[in-house]
């Protein structure tokens, strides 16, 4: 009797089990340190990279990935594509899935990635959406299992927008594997109320905490980990100088936020960061900062989310 494959999609932390992203985190930190061989391992598999918006992690960690697991990437962008003039998202899915053997897609909506998703017969990942941001907190936690030796029982403080993508991967990723997280940000920015309520079941399982706040310094004190992200996120540009009026200079991370977290603490921005806004020079250039090496884990997860997803298929 034939096996019937289940396809799986990654379009947000709540689509895999601790277990699973406990087994992407080790995966990835093999790959990067040279335990496991995965450069065959996409021999003649074809991903195929949808952006609606502008990418420099993304899009080159995912192509590298690829070339360097023995695949080949495509670089779709919306416009090029006839989405850009009209044709569904459905429609699109239903075409792409005869052709290439993974979607990876950066949008603006998550609905759009949803029904991406809903149409398509290959795996879909969700490299961004104005919801989530799941690759980029994966990559996070192996950065933090690589930096700390452990998960369950940090803190995590994120200082910014409580709104945006990355605030929300983080509620689900933290409390998913046991990570404390304190959200300091503006009344204006609470984080979605669906996402909170996701986080608040999963705190049942793991013993974390979840702490929203408007006070950064309350949020930052004896954290083990200080993050935050840009306060104008892609699609938002219209309210730039709202938003810059709301969290310019209080919610910025400034050696002075960095203080009230323990000795050990570490920074982490996603990337990229606007200067002098939501992070100072001093802090991101500083000893403290691991932006760096997080920048360069979202390669070795995009692996292990490929082979996760792929090389058995």
């Amino acid at each position: 009797m034939a096996i019937v494959m289940v396809k799986r999609d990654l379009l947000t932390i709540d689509d895999i089990n601790l277990e699973e992203v406990i087994q992407l985190i080790d995966l990835g930190l093999k790959i990067k340190r040279g335990i496991i061989d995965v450069s065959k391992d996409l021999n003649g598999k074809i991903m195929a990279m949808i952006f609606q918006k502008p990418s420099t992690r993304t899009r080159v960690s995912f192509e590298v990935a690829m070339i360097e697991m023995g695949g080949h990437a495509l670089y779709l962008g919306w416009d090029q594509l006839q989405l850009g003039r009209g044709e569904t998202i459905a429609d699109t899915a239903r075409v792409l899935s005869r052709y290439v053997d993974i979607i990876m897609a950066r949008v603006y909506r998550h609905a759009d990635i949803a029904e991406l998703s809903k149409y398509s017969s290959i795996p879909v990942i969700n490299g961004l959406s104005d919801l989530y941001h799941p690759v980029q907190i994966l990559s996070d936690l192996l950065t933090i299992q690589e930096v700390f030796g452990k998960l369950k029982g940090l803190k995590l403080a994120f200082i910014g927008d409580g709104s945006s993508n990355v605030c929300h991967s983080l509620l689900l990723g933290c409390t998913k594997v046991g990570i404390d997280i304190s959200v300091a940000t503006p009344k204006e920015f609470p984080p979605n109320r669906n996402v909170l309520n996701k986080a608040y079941d999963y705190i049942r399982v793991s013993g974390s905490y979840i702490k929203v706040t408007d006070d950064p310094h309350i949020a930052a004190k004896d954290a083990d980990i200080i993050y935050t992200d840009t306060f104008v996120s892609m699609g938002f540009e219209e309210e730039r100088e709202k938003r810059i009026r709301i969290f310019i200079p209080r919610y910025q991370v400034t050696k002075n936020i960095m203080s009230k977290a323990n000795s050990r603490a570490v920074f982490m921005h996603c990337l990229p960061a606007h200067r002098g806004e939501e992070v100072s020079d001093e802090v991101i250039d500083g000893d403290q900062s691991i932006v760096w090496d997080q920048a360069e884990n979202r390669l070795h997860m995009q692996k292990a989310i490929l082979r996760w997803l792929l090389a058995d298929v």
